[in-house]
């Protein structure tokens, strides 16, 4: 896995975007990093995964506090981050982990 887990998670999602555009076209998700946290001191990376149809979004959050962990939470568009978020070894997560995300929660 590449040294930088952010870039490595977002070759994965976009990846896992283009297998679901390929295979699901109703379901076109926005894929978007965010940096706000990194701007208001919070040393985390934040990644959303929306799909605008169903209004339902995945949060993916790599924590510097937390390394090699990913922490993930699947919410509305309207709820934007909940309390509870699940975690896994980012070394278990792989194109397919997104896409079978994707594909079960917004399809």
């Amino acid at each position: 896995m590449s040294e930088d887990p952010l870039k490595a998670l977002s070759d994965m999602a976009s990846d896992a975007h283009a297998r679901i555009q390929a295979a699901h076209q109703h379901i076109n998700p926005v894929v978007e990093v965010r940096r706000g946290m990194r701007d208001s001191g919070i040393p985390a990376d934040v990644m959303t995964i929306d799909c605008l149809r169903t209004r339902r979004r995945i949060t993916l959050i790599l924590h510097d506090e937390q390394p090699g962990v990913l922490l993930y939470q699947f919410v509305t568009i309207e709820d934007e981050v909940g309390d509870d978020f699940k975690q896994m070894a980012l070394s278990d997560v792989d194109t397919t982990t997104l896409f079978d995300w994707i594909q079960d929660y917004f399809g």
